[in-house]
């Protein structure tokens, strides 16, 4: 009689436990509701890798940078261009400013090499600055949104190491340059007063020429030169009065 009681109740318990599996199992599914990267990626239209997604939402965000403007550049914006949901710039940069100052490193990389670039074709220091001059000009006329975009600190984030590093090495560049040109070696942790206004006069007379460019405000001046003068030859005579070559006519 015992043994048939418990004989009877075992199916009810065999339920009870199905049931408690079934309970414990069903959380599992529950981030998958929630926006994991796996739901970000299984609900974009385009498929990527995790690493991959990240770079092709940078890709898509200086495509947009320099066909719209900065003020274009939103995180929608972005996730359209990218074809992927609205969703994935937020999870791999938290906000605008974290899109922005990824992308204005990478921004300062790329001119970077451009600088660099410049400077080993030439041997000379002044030559150096002067193929540094170019390269500088011809590198904002060739990307002007993310050139713009790396000069708007306001927008930026400058703690973040792929940025601070970017522009640090920038700015060591331009260091060694003068450098160069003065015959020492320049910290960049420290300056004398010689030093920083040989950056400062380098540095303001290429970064102006180069705004006054972009934003058409040398037109005035190139209108009333002779015939067949562009704005690379004025750049050229500006920059072999300021190095201090002979005077040109």
């Amino acid at each position: 009689m015992i043994y048939k009681a418990r004989m009877a109740r075992k199916p009810n318990t065999a339920r009870a436990r199905v049931g408690r599996a079934a309970n414990q199992t069903a959380p599992a599914r529950a981030p998958r509701k929630r926006g994991s990267l796996g739901a970000v990626a299984a609900s974009e239209s385009t498929p990527y890798h995790h690493g991959a997604l990240r770079d092709a939402l940078l890709d898509a965000a200086e495509r947009v940078l320099e066909r719209d403007g900065l003020s274009g550049l939103t995180l929608r914006a972005v996730a359209r261009e990218a074809g992927v949901s609205h969703a994935a710039p937020t999870h791999h940069f938290g906000d605008l400013t974290g899109l922005v100052s990824e992308l204005a490193a990478i921004g300062f990389r790329q001119f970077n090499a451009a600088m660099a670039a410049a400077g080993a074709s030439a041997t000379a220091p002044l030559e150096q600055a002067m193929a540094r001059a170019k390269a500088y000009v011809a590198y904002a006329q060739a990307h002007p949104g993310m050139y713009g975009l790396m000069f708007r600190t306001e927008r930026l984030d400058m703690t973040r190491p792929s940025l601070c590093e970017a522009a640090e090495a920038s700015f060591a560049g331009l260091a060694g340059a003068i450098g160069a040109n003065r015959q020492e070696q320049i910290s960049k942790e420290a300056l004398s007063l010689g030093q920083a206004a040989d950056i400062a006069r380098a540095w303001s007379l290429v970064h102006g020429f180069t705004m006054l460019l972009l934003d058409g405000r040398l037109s005035d001046i190139l209108d009333r030169l002779p015939k067949g003068t562009d704005a690379g030859m004025l750049l050229d005579a500006m920059l072999k009065r300021a190095i201090g070559q002979m005077p040109v006519a």
